[in-house]
C-alpha cells in the first residue's frame, strides 16, 4: 500500500478529533495561572473571573473532541472540585517546603519544583479519571512526565501532604495507593510483579500507608503488597512482599577499596 494511502486511512479511522498540543498546553497554561508563575498581575478580582470562565470555556471544547458531548457534566463536576483540589495542593506545597532544607520560600516550591509539577498535573488528571474521561487524563500526566521524569498514571490513588524530593525517575503504577504524609526520592518504582494484558482490572500495584518514606532507587512490587505506616524504605531496596508499620528496611551492601599494593597489582572494587 502506498505510505500517503495508508496516513490517509489512519485518519479517517481515528476515534477522537483533538489536538494533543492543545490539551498539554491547556495544563501548563492553567498551572501557570492559578499557582501566580505569570508574569503580570492580576490586580482585579473581576480579571481573576474573567479568566477562569475563559479557562473554564476552553476546557469545555477540549473535553468535548473526546466525549462528542457539548452539555458534558463533567465541566462543571472538574471545576466544582477545584477549590478541593487546589487546598490539597496546598498542603502538597507545604509538605515539600517542610521536608526540604533546600526551599527557601512556597514561591520557590511553586516556582521551580518539578515535583510539585508534576503532583499538580497528577490531581487535576486524578479528577478526569474517576470520571471515565478518555485520553485527557493521560496525556496531562504523560506531558508531565516529559517535562520532569515523573511518571504518575492518573488512576493511582495519592492521599494529602505528598512530598516527591528531586523526583527523576519515579514511576507510580494505576492501581497504586498512596496515603497521608508519604515522602519519595528520586528513582522510586511503585509497579506490578508482571505486566500482561489480563491483569487489567486487577490491582496490580502496592499500597502505601501514612507516614512512609522511601528513599531513591528503591523499587516496590505487587497489588498485595503493603508497605505500613511509618516504614522507613532504604535506598535500593528490592521489595515484593509487605512491611510492617515502623519497619526500616535497607540493603546491607559491602564496600571494599584496596589502594596499595607492591608493583603494579591492579587496584580492585568490590561493591
Amino acid at each position: 500500500m502506498d505510505f500517503s494511502k495508508r496516513l490517509h486511512q489512519g485518519y479517517a479511522h481515528r476515534k477522537y478529533d483533538l489536538d494533543k498540543k492543545k490539551i498539554e498546553n491547556f495544563i501548563d497554561r492553567f498551572f501557570r495561572f492559578i499557582f501566580f508563575l505569570e508574569y503580570q498581575r492580576c490586580s482585579e478580582l473581576s480579571d481573576i473571573q474573567m479568566r477562569l470562565n475563559h479557562f473554564k470555556n476552553e476546557f469545555k471544547e477540549i473535553l468535548y473532541s473526546v466525549t462528542d458531548d457539548k452539555e458534558s457534566p463533567e465541566t462543571e463536576l472538574f471545576f466544582e472540585s477545584f477549590p478541593k483540589i487546589y487546598e490539597s495542593l496546598e498542603k502538597d506545597a507545604q509538605a515539600i517546603f517542610d521536608n526540604d532544607p533546600a526551599a527557601k520560600s512556597m514561591e520557590e516550591v511553586m516556582f521551580s519544583y518539578p515535583g510539585f509539577f508534576a503532583i499538580a498535573v497528577y490531581r487535576f488528571a486524578h479528577e478526569l479519571y474517576k470520571s471515565d474521561v478518555p485520553l485527557i487524563p493521560r496525556i496531562w500526566t504523560e506531558f508531565a512526565h516529559s517535562k520532569t521524569g515523573i511518571d504518575i498514571n492518573p488512576g493511582a490513588e495519592i492521599g494529602n501532604n505528598f512530598v516527591i524530593d528531586h523526583g527523576t525517575g519515579i514511576v507510580i503504577g494505576e492501581t497504586t495507593v498512596i496515603g497521608n504524609h508519604v515522602k519519595i526520592y528520586q528513582g522510586v518504582t511503585l509497579g506490578a510483579h508482571s505486566v500482561t494484558k489480563n491483569l487489567q482490572n486487577t490491582k496490580r500495584h502496592p499500597t502505601i500507608e501514612d507516614h512512609v518514606v522511601i528513599y531513591a532507587n528503591a523499587t516496590i512490587l505487587g497489588g498485595d503488597t503493603v508497605i505500613g505506616e511509618n516504614a522507613l524504605i532504604g535506598g535500593n531496596v528490592w521489595i515484593t512482599q509487605s512491611i510492617a508499620p515502623n519497619s526500616v528496611v535497607f540493603h546491607k551492601g559491602q564496600v571494599t577499596v584496596k589502594n596499595k599494593f607492591p608493583g603494579n597489582e591492579p587496584i580492585i572494587f568490590s561493591i
